[in-house]
């Protein structure tokens, strides 16, 4: 079973403007993992990171809808010391503040997968993905591998 780890921009995919195919796409993939997730098909990290993030939303409507799905999660990740040095060593690799935590908690859960939408951490994860101990994809790429789209 999958332990599979959804950051912030993958659950606010489906809030996104679906006018683009990729992202009526990445929507579709994320809403069908969400689904099988909920089924008890793989096991759903979630993190503290997670709801911080979720917090910061300006759009009160936008972050009572993904907090509601960020809640669904089967385990919370709480960030500790160990979290916060990892996630720091990140930032010195490059990746920002956020994704260097969800990275962190991702590795710390002993996640499978990473998924994220967030073109800019897919391209830092691939250049560093010889230290990261989590695998970052894309949802609609690992929902293809794994026959859910």
């Amino acid at each position: 079973m999958d332990r599979v780890y959804l950051d912030v921009c993958c659950l606010n995919r489906p809030f996104d403007d679906q006018s683009q195919d990729r992202i009526r796409l990445e929507a579709e993939a994320v809403l069908a993992i969400l689904k099988r997730l909920r089924a008890g098909e793989g096991h759903w990290l979630g993190s503290d990171v997670v709801l911080r993030e979720v917090g910061q939303t300006p759009d009160p409507e936008r972050r009572e809808r993904v907090m509601l799905i960020a809640g669904d999660a089967h385990s919370r990740l709480a960030v500790g010391e160990a979290e916060g040095a990892r996630a720091r060593e990140l930032q010195l690799l490059g990746f920002r503040a956020f994704d260097a935590l969800h990275i962190a908690c991702a590795e710390s859960g002993r996640a499978d997968v990473l998924l994220t939408t967030d073109d800019g951490l897919l391209r830092r994860a691939s250049r560093h993905k010889g230290v990261l101990r989590v695998r970052v994809v894309n949802p609609l790429l690992w929902a293809r591998e794994v026959g859910q789209t």
